[in-house]
């Protein structure tokens, strides 16, 4: 096979307007991805053709020589210094928003034009034909040629997190302008496609992780009320299997094929909704779902599970409001050692104990007889009380930790990795250090009286972020030395 079939290379253009820009990102993006498409269906009609069939990603690029005087309270929107800065794009219609956003905050703080034209990375023809539910992608060997003599197919040796992980080093000098790849942007939207059985487009702005499907059920309930109140601001509301009512008395059918992460949306036109996942148990679920959800750019996400109380003189149903974590899930440790201390934000904190005071009708001193605020472990292990107490227990004890569980570190430390504001607020479930073991009475008549709300109070938290400005919400704390511009 010899010669390579492309489309048309435009030459880069300048802009100055971020509508315009984007514009342009979106017409480059549907012509590589449809010429894809069609040369794949041509393909798989006819056979392989003479030549390799390649497209290009799309990419934005800015350049300064000077250093920018901009707002020093910003964490986000200026370039880290002199130089060139380029990102390859994807779906610019899912971002659009917050690309205008982005590429705004570029041109008014720097003054500069931003470049858009065709990048040098070629468009795998998976990610590619992912926008048409009318064609799919063979497996290997399913076809009369191979799939990557032809096409350019997923590579997850450029695929990584090299950039979030300060490890990126630019072979040609010029740096990262935004936090992801195109084609790690891809690899995540199929991801949780398959993950949570919902488009990525429906996912909201503010997101609530769970580890019970009893929140699920609440917050269905929750979004029905909403949509029957003609001022509450919210539109629709998605399940999985992407069904979505706007009418509160549409039955939703039963789910056939549960995914391993259900998600659930309920939508305001701005994006600014809230979305549930139910991530199950467990470490790897928690990292799997903030990997992929992290680069949607959500403003918020938010833990709101069961947990362990490790205090006698806390109760079943206490919340625990985390300010630390004493981190043993081990499945980020390669991305993020565990000497890095992850900080409470006061943003996060403050939105969360306001909507505790507000749901419980505690304020002050009296908020203390509900809720302890302190370090929350979280363990790989979830039989850990069969062990050998003396060592976990002793750790335990010397962190000062106040509860258990198997998720909210995870979920805080990938938060603070992906600069995406975080938060936990959990419910003691269980005491197994004082004898009170989540047995089946004791934990029906827990799930009735707190799991409606317990949710409430992390909606109701999400509610008062989204009032918030974004300048104030993104935390400089999430931010390293040499960051990117975008968000």
């Amino acid at each position: 096979m010899t010669g390579l079939h492309s489309p048309d290379a435009p030459a880069p253009e300048l802009f100055t307007d971020p509508v315009a820009a984007v514009d342009r990102l979106e017409l480059l993006y549907d012509q590589a991805a449809d010429f894809l498409c069609t040369r794949f269906a041509e393909v798989m009609t006819r056979g392989a053709p003479g030549a390799r069939i390649r497209a290009y990603y799309p990419e934005i690029r800015i350049s300064t020589m000077t250093h920018a005087h901009v707002d020093t309270r910003l964490s986000f929107g200026h370039l880290p210094a002199p130089g060139t800065y380029a990102a390859t794009v994807t779906r610019p219609d899912l971002f659009r928003n917050y690309l205008v956003q982005q590429i705004g905050l570029l041109l008014e703080n720097h003054g500069v034009p931003v470049s858009v034209g065709l990048s040098d990375t070629p468009m795998p023809v998976h990610f590619a034909v992912a926008n048409d539910a009318a064609i799919a992608v063979p497996q290997e060997g399913a076809t009369d040629f191979i799939l990557r003599d032809v096409f350019d197919v997923p590579d997850l040796s450029t695929t990584n997190d090299d950039i979030v992980n300060g490890t990126y080093s630019a072979p040609d000098g010029v740096g990262p302008l935004a936090p992801f790849t195109a084609q790690r942007v891809d690899y995540s939207l199929a991801r949780l496609a398959h993950y949570t059985a919902t488009d990525p487009a429906h996912f909201q702005n503010h997101v609530l992780f769970t580890n019970y499907q009893f929140y699920v059920s609440e917050f269905e309930g929750f979004a029905r009320a909403q949509l029957a109140d003609p001022d509450s601001g919210y539109t629709s509301f998605v399940s999985t299997g992407d069904v979505e009512i706007t009418d509160p008395a549409t039955p939703i059918p039963a789910a056939g094929k549960i995914p391993q992460m259900p998600a659930f949306h309920l939508k305001r036109p701005d994006g600014g909704g809230i979305t549930l996942v139910n991530i199950g148990v467990g470490p790897s679920n928690a990292k799997t779902a903030t990997d992929h959800i992290a680069v949607l750019r959500p403003h918020a996400w938010i833990m709101v599970g069961h947990c362990a109380g490790l205090r006698n003189t806390q109760a079943l149903g206490d919340f625990v409001l985390a300010h630390a974590y004493l981190r043993e899930d081990k499945v980020l440790d390669d991305d993020l050692p565990v000497w890095v201390p992850i900080p409470a934000l006061a943003e996060i904190q403050v939105a969360l104990q306001e909507a505790v005071a507000e749901l419980t009708e505690l304020e002050g001193y009296d908020l203390k007889r509900v809720m302890r605020t302190g370090t929350v472990a979280t363990l790989d292990n979830r039989n850990w009380e069969l062990r050998d107490q003396s060592g976990p227990v002793q750790r335990l004890s010397q962190s000062r930790a106040i509860g258990l569980d198997m998720e909210s570190g995870t979920i805080a430390a990938n938060g603070y990795r992906f600069r995406v504001p975080y938060g936990t607020l959990l419910c003691v479930s269980d005491k197994p250090l004082h004898g009170e073991l989540k047995l089946p009475g004791m934990a029906s008549d827990f799930y009735k009286t707190q799991v409606s709300r317990h949710l409430n109070i992390g909606i109701r938290a999400m509610e008062r972020l989204r009032t918030m400005p974004l300048e104030r919400l993104h935390s400089r704390k999430l931010r390293s030395f040499d960051e990117t511009p975008f968000l």
